[in-house]
């Protein structure tokens, strides 16, 4: 009797065969239209992974299928719609142009690498690109989630999204994992690019806001660096730029449900800037390497309204990296410090016919004995 194998065929292994290296570029995720049943599907998937909230499954699946599922998807809808581009969403858009930029700047520093770039939740999937880098011959793979500052709720996701896709497989490639970049010198040099061209173009602000990414103050108390983390780019990004303490705040967005979250929250420190008789605030976004919704909607536009209604007068947001050279210069710093050891060129690839010719004296050499 025959049984079906839980393992995805192989293709035949040949011998002499170069291997190739291959990086996997992952981002959140998006839906895939600016419409209720896109977003529907979408947020299915993002809600229910347990890394992204952590309340025991029969207690939140029925409120995610029963209450969320059935509210939220109309009026994110609308707001995706507000920042949708020709080519589709923001997020999509820049990281896919992300992945391109990286392989050609790894390319004219001489890396014959593979680079493509999948999306944690959503299209194009973890594990079919994964998939499509084996089909490409390769045999070592890094993953680089593009999420600078570590998290359980978003790092550790892309890794159970690998290790679930290599379950599946028979024959495994080496993985490796950028785990954080939050203090690599060469992002922070980035993000400080981004602000002074902001400060050349449309002038200095009296103050500058860094809105991170909230996540449950419960994460943080159970272990999760991410908090400092932000705080330490914070820090570091502040001393680039030359700022003294009281001209930059921290401050952490996008909160959702009734748990208490990181704070100080943005909305509320927003409102006290301009209380406190800010005129000219400055908001920039260092979490996130692509503009997307979070940037682009509650920041943008909605952080806008927040703060000229307090009495601010002049609000400008400072655009994410996207593909700012100096960003693209900074993931090839990243990916080339985690490729050490691993031959990522032709010139470290043994010849076909030398492996051929290896592999022909161990089989004499084992005739002999």
């Amino acid at each position: 009797m025959a049984f079906a194998s839980p393992f995805a065929p192989e293709p035949p292994h040949r011998h002499g065969v170069p291997e190739r290296t291959g990086v996997l570029v992952v981002n959140l995720g998006t839906p895939e239209s600016p419409t209720a049943p896109a977003v529907r599907h979408y947020l299915a998937e993002f809600l229910a992974d347990a890394r992204v909230v952590e309340i025991p499954r029969l207690l939140w699946l029925p409120i995610l299928h029963g209450i969320i599922l059935r509210t939220r998807p109309a009026k994110s809808a609308a707001k995706y719609a507000s920042i949708w581009l020709p080519e589709g969403s923001p997020l999509a858009v820049w990281t896919a142009r992300q992945a391109t930029l990286l392989q050609g700047y790894l390319g004219e520093r001489g890396s014959s690498v593979v680079v493509r770039h999948a999306m944690r939740y959503g299209q194009p999937s973890v594990a079919h690109e994964l998939d499509e880098l084996k089909r490409a011959g390769c045999t070592r793979i890094l993953v680089l989630p593009m999420y600078p500052q570590y998290s359980g709720t978003t790092t550790a996701s892309v890794m159970d999204a690998v290790h679930a896709w290599a379950l599946t497989q028979r024959n495994l490639p080496e993985l490796r994992y950028v785990k954080q970049h939050h203090d690599e010198p060469a992002y922070i040099d980035a993000l400080a690019e981004r602000v002074q061209d902001t400060w050349q173009r449309e002038g200095r602000g009296e103050h500058l806001l860094l809105s991170f990414h909230g996540v449950p103050q419960r994460t943080l108390e159970l272990g999760d660096p991410y908090h400092c983390q932000c705080l330490k780019t914070a820090r570091l990004l502040r001393e680039r730029l030359g700022l003294a303490p009281e001209q930059m705040s921290v401050s952490f967005q996008s909160r959702f449900g009734r748990a208490k979250w990181l704070e100080p929250s943005t909305d509320a420190t927003l409102k006290a800037l301009a209380k406190k008789g800010v005129k000219h605030l400055q908001v920039f976004c260092p979490g996130f390497p692509a503009d997307c919704l979070e940037t682009l909607e509650e920041i943008a536009l909605e952080g806008r309204q927040v703060f000229l209604a307090e009495g601010g007068q002049r609000y400008d947001h400072i655009p994410c990296l996207n593909d700012h050279p100096a960003w693209i210069r900074a993931m090839v710093a990243v990916v080339q410090r985690h490729l050490q050891g691993w031959p990522v060129t032709l010139a470290d690839q043994p010849r076909a016919a030398d492996l051929e010719a290896q592999r022909q004296r161990a089989l004499a050499g084992g005739a002999k004995g």
